[in-house]
């Protein structure tokens, strides 16, 4: 980072609900899907997750939305099992974009603070 670069990206994310060769016995819809946008969870119209799941998936989202090496798990792994140990469904993660945003734009320290990234007009 260039000094007074005060820019950092995160990858866009795509959560999809995949069922594969075991039953699925919570209610997990195949394709049914939402997205993670910096800090924003984006659901279209109808699409649902449990919060079981939700629960389960969110302390990985944000790691899954920073760089990391080619070799580590969280760059070669996409799919994040259900948390009931009976169900088959699983939630395929996988990065679509990047998104950059500025800390001063994103920060709660006073002395760093600029508009808001999700107020800025442009």
């Amino acid at each position: 980072m260039a000094q007074g670069d005060d820019t950092f990206w995160l990858y866009d994310l795509k959560v999809e609900t995949v069922v594969g060769d075991r039953a699925s016995v919570c209610r997990h819809v195949e394709g049914e899907s939402f997205r993670v946008e910096g800090e924003l969870l984006v659901f279209d119209e109808q699409q649902k997750v449990s919060m079981y799941a939700l629960a389960a998936l969110l302390p990985l989202l944000p790691a899954k939305q920073r760089p990391t090496a080619e070799q580590d798990w969280m760059s070669t792994d996409a799919e994040v099992a259900c948390p009931d140990p009976h169900c088959g469904g699983r939630f395929r993660v996988t990065r679509t974009g990047k998104r950059t945003f500025r800390h001063s734009e994103t920060t709660g320290l006073p002395d760093q603070r600029d508009t808001p990234y999700w107020k800025d007009a442009t």
